[in-house]
């Protein structure tokens, strides 16, 4: 059956443009038809069925336009297991025009991609309802509606207990006999306590997908159905079936309910990262106007306006000193507890504490589009994205309730035909019912993400998807940029070779040469010639791949690179020559006709850089070193800091081949560069990390972002992604393990040798444990420490 689907294409401005965009889309696997109108800007396309629409969508990117997807967070309510999530994903995918749809059961929110000149929001939402859930307008409406299990847990805890008394006391104490109506009675608030069970059950019968609300109803709804029934007609029962478990309807439901209370306490710490960035933020803010201070709600500042930041207190919003001096710490942004010295020119960023002096900030950044916003969205962004080992616990959750439903039809069956009678086959396909509850496996990687997330937050590293976390712990190859990332990309001048004048003198001309210029070695020679009396230059020129050219003492010189030198007819010494040969970029000074000077120009190595590759070498993992600059410069860096292979040489689109051929031999590939220069490369990697600036956080490469220039945040990041893949492999090996172990167990199987069979009220509690363990071993990610030594690392 053929999908029709329209595309925003942003970019088209003729027809030229047009017949490209047709060309690209038609050249995309599935697609029928494709038509292009420039008018509309629009892109119609006939589909096949199945086809991904996010591979469609890169054919129009790779053709040099923009097509047009939305994004949405919606919070959804109701959601109790992973069936839950499987069901409202199937709900969102089957609608036309929706590019990804992942739904995370810990932070109860759909994270949808989407066409809007396909599918609006609306029709997004109502599919949700359709499958039998609450989608909810936004975070305020999603707080205020979040299921709180505490009122229903305070209800149900006093009454299961006097219903297990009544049922067990004359067992253990002298008690006197009391009417099992009591029973009945004192059950009922704790059926009532756990209504939103059997609501949800209904709604999940009538849309025909079963999850654990089904189960928990069917459970302890049957428990109390059977034991009302034997009450109010025991002759339909033989003797031995009439047996009342009004206790374990009542216990299963307050322990479930339990259960949910303290997982909810545990899913809010796992997203309490994001609280904590935002909480960071001051209410108040000192604005500076004529005639005054006036104090007004952070909220209300706008860009432009004038905040006065006192000792100790929290900067109000981004932006940029224009008076006083201080120190600042940018702990909660980089991760760094050293403050950073502050004065007129310098970037703050909102919600970091001045130090011991007074600030006036002109603001440049408000509400979402400041550094924390930023940050906060970006780790609720990484949240939502499901990582592949996520994909096969999909698959088994979309089945697996009425799977355990037949199992639960055959225990009753098998036991009612070979057992002992009707209450042991009733007793073992509840106990399976209970037992089998899948919110355990739905949590598992959505939990630990969570955390790990958070945590990365905290210390400077920002994901911006979940699935960069897999990508970094399956790596077994880092590519790594040189000018930037290994090294300051500050080149200093190192050595001057004057050839028939002083040292200082050819200094001095060169500075002249250089002096208008911008280039980092331009500004090389700039700050070695500080204190030097300086010089004029006149008709300075520049000389494009070359270097540059002017008047200086009435003379005209050159500056620059072998070539211009070749250029000129320069004949150049041995000694200027082994510059380059000893890994230098050389530079060289002339009149047109004889070498004046030669200097000597090397990007040193960050200084962590060393212990950070050996730390990489430490965790197995293959290292290259890719870089544009020249072969000798690029040896001296790699065999200086212990890189066994270097490409030299390579532009940007060369890098991205690069990386390409490595992934063609099979490995998964991390690229490391500072986002500037290395976008295409970070972008073709199976998980790219830019290097940040500390406010500059809005780097669309990247899918890791250190908010910091250390290195070291790099090997911090290995390592968190590790423990993070493997706390996913132990909650679902729990999740799994639980089911499979216990599912007998609770049938039966144990019973030919033991002559016991799992309580229910066991089975209840097992349940709710296993969602716990896999929230509080996920939990322990927020005790990761960062990198610190080479120790750490083995």
């Amino acid at each position: 059956m053929a999908l029709e689907v329209k595309v925003g294409v942003k970019g088209m401005t003729c027809a030229a443009c047009v017949a490209r965009v047709e060309r690209a889309l038609k050249r995309a696997e599935g697609v029928e038809e494709a038509r292009v109108n420039l008018t509309t800007e629009e892109a119609f396309l006939r589909l096949q069925e199945g086809v991904d629409l996010k591979e469609v969508l890169k054919r129009v990117e790779e053709a040099g336009y923009e097509p047009v997807v939305a994004k949405a967070e919606i919070p959804v309510k109701g959601m109790t297991c992973a069936a839950c999530v499987a069901r409202v994903e199937r709900a969102i995918k089957k609608l036309p025009g929706v590019v990804s749809a992942t739904v995370n059961l810990a932070a109860e929110k759909a994270f949808v991609e989407y066409l809007p000149d396909t599918v609006s929001l609306a029709r997004i939402r109502q599919a949700i309802r359709e499958a039998g859930y609450e989608p909810l307008e936004g975070t305020e409406e999603a707080r205020k509606e979040a299921p709180t299990y505490r009122k229903d847990l305070l209800l149900a805890l006093p009454f299961a207990l006097l219903t297990l008394l009544l049922a067990m006391g004359p067992m253990l104490f002298p008690l006197p006999h009391l009417s099992p109506w009591l029973q009945a009675a004192a059950a009922l608030p704790v059926l009532y306590a756990g209504r939103r069970f059997f609501r949800q059950a209904l709604a999940e019968v009538r849309h025909r997908a079963l999850g654990m609300s089904t189960l928990v109803a069917l459970g302890s709804g049957s428990a109390y159905l059977y034991s009302f029934l034997v009450l109010l007609f025991p002759g339909l029962f033989p003797e031995e079936a009439r047996h009342l478990y009004f206790e374990a309807g009542a216990v299963i439901l307050a322990l479930i309910l339990l259960g949910k209370h303290l997982e909810e306490g545990a899913k809010g710490k796992a997203s309490e990262a994001i609280r904590k960035l935002l909480a960071l933020r001051p209410k108040t803010a000192r604005v500076v106007q004529e005639g005054g201070e006036k104090e007004i709600p952070a909220e209300a500042l706008i860009p432009g306006d004038r905040v006065r930041v006192l000792p100790g207190e929290r900067i109000p919003a981004d932006g940029v000193v224009e008076e006083g001096q201080s120190h600042v710490d940018e702990s909660m942004l980089t991760g760094e507890s050293i403050p950073k010295a502050k004065g007129p020119g310098d970037e703050v960023v909102g919600g970091t504490v001045n130090g011991e002096g007074v600030l006036v900030v002109r603001v440049t950044r408000v509400g979402e589009a400041t550094v924390l916003a930023q940050m906060a969205r970006m780790v609720e962004e990484a949240q939502g994205h499901k990582p592949k080992v996520q994909e096969l616990a999909d698959r088994i959750a979309g089945v697996f309730v009425p799977v355990v439903l037949g199992v639960t039809l055959l225990t009753f069956t098998l036991w009612l035909l070979l057992g002992p009678g009707l209450s042991h086959a009733f007793v073992a396909a509840l106990s399976v019912l209970l037992i089998a509850c899948p919110c355990a496996m739905g949590l598992a990687t959505p939990a630990a993400i969570a955390v790990a997330t958070g945590r990365a937050a905290q210390m400077g590293i920002l994901f911006r998807k979940g699935t960069a976390l897999e990508a970094l712990a399956r790596a077994d190859t880092v590519v790594l940029d040189k000018t930037g990332t290994l090294t300051l990309g500050r080149p200093t001048l190192t050595e001057v070779l004057p050839f028939g004048m002083e040292a200082k003198t050819a200094l001095r001309l060169a500075a002249a040469l250089e002096g208008q210029s911008t280039h980092p070695i331009a500004q090389a020679v700039l700050e070695a010639a500080q204190g030097l009396p300086p010089l004029a230059a006149e008709g300075g020129k520049a000389l494009p791949g070359e270097g540059v050219m002017g008047r200086v003492e009435g003379r005209t010189l050159y500056l620059g690179g072998p070539a211009l030198m070749e250029r000129l007819g320069v004949a150049l010494p041995q000694e200027a020559l082994a510059l380059a040969e000893k890994g230098y970029t050389p530079l060289y000074l002339s009149d047109g006709e004889r070498l004046l000077a030669a200097f000597a120009v090397f990007d040193p190595p960050r200084p962590e850089a060393k212990e950070v590759v050996a730390a990489l070498k430490a965790l197995g993992l293959r290292l290259v070193l890719l870089t544009g600059d020249h072969p000798a410069p690029a040896r001296r860096v790699a065999e200086a800091l212990g890189i066994p292979k270097v490409q030299a040489g390579v532009r940007p689109e060369g890098k991205v081949e690069a990386v390409r051929r490595l992934q063609a031999e099979g490995r998964k590939v991390v690229f490391v560069g500072d986002g500037i220069n290395d976008a295409a490369a970070l972008a073709q990697a199976d998980a790219g990390i830019a290097m940040g600036s500390g406010t500059d956080i809005a780097l669309e490469a990247g899918d890791v972002i250190l908010l910091t220039p250390d290195l070291k945040g790099v090997v911090t990041a290995f390592l968190l992604a590790r423990k993070t893949l493997r706390t996913i492999y132990l909650n679902f090996f729990w999740a799994y393990a639980y089911n499979v172990v216990l599912i007998p167990v609770a049938a039966g199987v144990l019973y030919p040798f033991t002559g016991l069979l799992l309580n229910p009220m066991l089975a209840a509690a097992a349940m709710s444990l296993s969602s716990l363990f896999v929230l509080t071993n996920s939990l322990r990610l927020r005790g990761f420490r960062p990198y610190r030594g080479l120790t750490a690392a083995l």
